[in-house]
């Protein structure tokens, strides 16, 4: 059960990530970086969400209405190709099975995830107000399957990255678990040095 302190608390803390987020607008060299990273450009990047140690992205926020018209509820999204590929792996080993049965079985962990899905919402709410983006099409819908299933371990260690530990259980299991292959403290970025 959450409290009107709870809440105050949960919304103090978007307010904070949204004004760290947006403090930077993405620069021309960050959407070049990401665009070499993803492969294609990266439509309607707003801002950097989370870097290396190095500098380099590692997640982006992206808006919730593309260019064009379309709804994105993917606001925190994985660009790293080293992440990309580490979570990749934790997918293909079965990672994601293991991680819903835990979300089946444990009424606390739960809880947890509905909360991580309730700031995601509240987070993308917030850059849809400063943008002026609409949500009607997205209004409900987060990323990864929140709140009732682990879909997409990309999009939870994202908002990880983005949102910082202890908002999204399971983003914070993945980079536990994937540590030995990256870790946002330990630069291992194949880019590196390749910047605009």
């Amino acid at each position: 059960m959450t409290t009107d302190n709870d809440e105050r608390m949960d919304m103090d803390m978007v307010h904070a990530a949204v004004d760290r987020c947006m403090a930077h607008p993405a620069t021309a060299g960050d959407v070049a970086i990401v665009e070499r990273q993803l492969g294609r450009f990266p439509r309607g990047m707003l801002a950097v969400g989370a870097r290396c140690v190095c500098g380099q992205p590692l997640a982006v926020i992206t808006r919730p209405v593309l260019p064009g018209g379309t709804p994105f509820p993917t606001t925190c999204y994985l660009t790293s190709p080293e992440a990309v590929k580490a979570v990749s792996h934790l997918e293909a080993n079965g990672v994601m099975r293991e991680y819903n049965e835990a979300l089946e079985g444990d009424e606390a962990l739960r809880g947890r995830y509905e909360r991580a899905h309730h700031w995601y919402l509240a987070f993308r709410h917030e850059i849809a107000v400063r943008v002026g983006d609409s949500e009607e099409h997205i209004a409900s819908v987060s990323a990864g399957g929140m709140p009732v299933r682990v879909k997409c371990l990309h999009a939870l260690v994202a908002q990880t990255l983005v949102m910082g530990p202890g908002v999204n259980p399971f983003g914070d299991m993945a980079l536990d678990r994937m540590v030995d292959e990256f870790s946002p403290t330990v630069c291992r970025c194949a880019s590196r040095g390749q910047d605009v």
